[in-house]
């Protein structure tokens, strides 16, 4: 398979190692200082570009691709709230964009759990449920996406949350807390808290190997696939 990376940070350099490894074939490198190479024949040529930029550049970046008939997987979020409608439109259109908060299978396999829990914890109103994500000190977006979106699974679930947000003290929301510090690849937890006990589960991630590796077997499902796609697709929990 012909790759393109959008976003050369430690990221897409990982990336790139698992995906020659895998025998695929990086066809283009695209970073902040070459964007010219949108419009190179190289990048034309690529199955699948894989994205991992910024909130402000990642919808401008799959328009890009989707002009040259490139398919798109991509881990950048904060873009969603501007543009979400936008993808929607495109995707049903005939655009492919393979989109995930988290690329991790850990992750994936936490948020089964996740949503499970929920569902149990909807019989149990004596808890009350929160959550921290902590990341290194470069993640500018917070809360994480990986966080937003298991607090979105958790308010789907609980009839006593109407939606989530930071800061907050209103038992009607779940409250998403978030740190930065040092060079930390991701921890998300969720507690439910009573008076009798507290039930924790965490996912901790030891390095960005993980989500790498979800990256490119998320490109190699993208290839033979279209539309809007997620994880859930690609794993069925």
């Amino acid at each position: 398979m012909k790759i393109a990376l959008i976003g050369y940070g430690k990221m897409g350099k990982m990336i790139e190692q698992i995906a020659i490894s895998r025998g695929h074939e990086i066809v283009s490198v695209i970073d902040i200082d070459n964007q010219e190479e949108f419009e190179s024949e190289r990048f034309a040529t690529a199955d699948v570009a894989i994205e991992f930029t910024s909130p402000t550049a990642a919808y401008g970046n799959y328009l890009k691709c989707w002009k040259k008939g490139v398919k798109v997987v991509s881990g950048s979020t904060g873009w969603m709230k501007e543009h979400g409608d936008d993808v929607k439109q495109q995707t049903t259109n005939g655009q492919t964009l393979f989109w995930a908060s988290n690329f991790s299978i850990g992750v994936a396999i936490f948020s089964a759990v996740n949503r499970y829990l929920a569902r149990i914890m909807n019989q149990f109103p004596q808890y009350d449920v929160e959550m921290e994500e902590t990341h290194h000190v470069h993640k500018l977006d917070h809360p994480s996406g990986t966080a937003i979106t298991l607090g979105e699974e958790i308010v789907e679930a609980l009839d006593r949350k109407t939606g989530w947000a930071e800061d907050t003290t209103d038992p009607s929301l779940l409250r998403i807390d978030h740190i930065r510090r040092g060079e930390v690849p991701g921890i998300h937890t969720v507690r439910y808290d009573s008076d009798a006990d507290l039930i924790t589960i965490s996912h901790d991630a030891h390095s960005r190997k993980g989500f790498a590796l979800g990256a490119v077997l998320a490109a190699e499902y993208t290839k033979d696939h279209q539309g809007l796609l997620t994880i859930s697709d690609m794993f069925k929990f």
